[in-house]
């Protein structure tokens, strides 16, 4: 009788085993389907300098770090990619901002920086959104970047996803085309860092490959922006949304949010 009742009690410790990973097993399949709907992908530069020049230049960290908090809040997942893979320069740190200082003594984010995927490395089945983070290397090596540009426009055109740009950031969509060979911006209301507060004359500028406000227009975008800046001014058409500068980082990264969340329920 103590054996049968033995054998009883393993036979149910068993069972209650693979019960839990049963229920394990579809909880992470649920997860990663969620995972590959909710995933952004933040596009950053690989350049140090500006141009061919000894001027250094970087990514600019608030307008990563504003966005990337906010989509994480939503829970989202964030991949970050550069041309090159690798690490990026970042800078305009001001450490006596919370959500500044918060990310740069997060290890887990710093290390994303240190390790951007490279374009290879990239599925664009998994993204939603794309978001081009701004700061004087964003005018260098992501424009040209064809290899980001498909991942890109697959992503808008394929996996019906959103494209958003900050400030320079805009600068990688300026040339993006469509399947069609059309350009994005084409007939589209964009915004992005304006002439009005570049400088012009200094060494910097002569450095960059074209004005993003030029650009967009020459391509067919209708190019607007606030003559105030840092007020937060931002434009939304359809499923493409950029900022004017860093102030706008945060409801960029809201307003793709609301996209995303409108679409799931249409």
């Amino acid at each position: 009788m103590r054996t049968v009742i033995f054998y009883i009690f393993i036979s149910l410790i068993i069972i209650s085993c693979k019960n839990k990973n049963n229920k394990k097993d579809t909880s992470n399949v649920s997860t990663t389907k969620v995972e590959k709907k909710k995933r952004v992908l933040f596009v950053t530069s690989n350049a140090h300098f500006y141009g061919d020049s000894n001027i250094e230049s970087t990514n600019h960290f608030p307008e990563i770090v504003y966005a990337y908090d906010e989509f994480v809040k939503e829970g989202f997942a964030i991949d970050f990619i550069s041309p090159n893979g690798g690490d990026i320069a970042v800078g305009y740190i001001y450490s006596s901002d919370s959500i500044i200082k918060k990310y740069l003594f997060d290890g887990e984010f710093m290390d994303k920086l240190e390790n951007t995927k490279a374009p290879r490395e990239i599925n664009y089945k998994d993204y939603i959104a794309v978001y081009y983070s701004g700061g004087g290397s964003a005018m260098f090596t992501v424009p040209e970047s064809n290899e980001i540009q498909n991942i890109s426009i697959n992503i808008y055109e394929k996996n019906k996803g959103i494209i958003s740009a900050i400030c320079h950031g805009t600068a990688g969509i300026a040339n993006l085309k469509k399947s069609d060979s059309t350009y994005l911006v084409s007939d589209k209301k964009i915004t992005g860092f304006p002439d009005l507060f570049e400088d012009k004359k200094a060494k910097y500028y002569k450095e960059f490959p074209f004005s993003i406000q030029e650009r967009i227009a020459k391509n067919g975008g209708d190019f607007k922006y606030s003559k105030n800046g840092w007020d937060n001014y931002y434009l939304k058409d359809d499923r493409i949304v950029t900022g004017q500068d860093p102030s706008s980082s945060s409801v960029v990264a809201r307003t793709v949010i609301q996209i995303i969340n409108n679409q799931k329920t249409n």
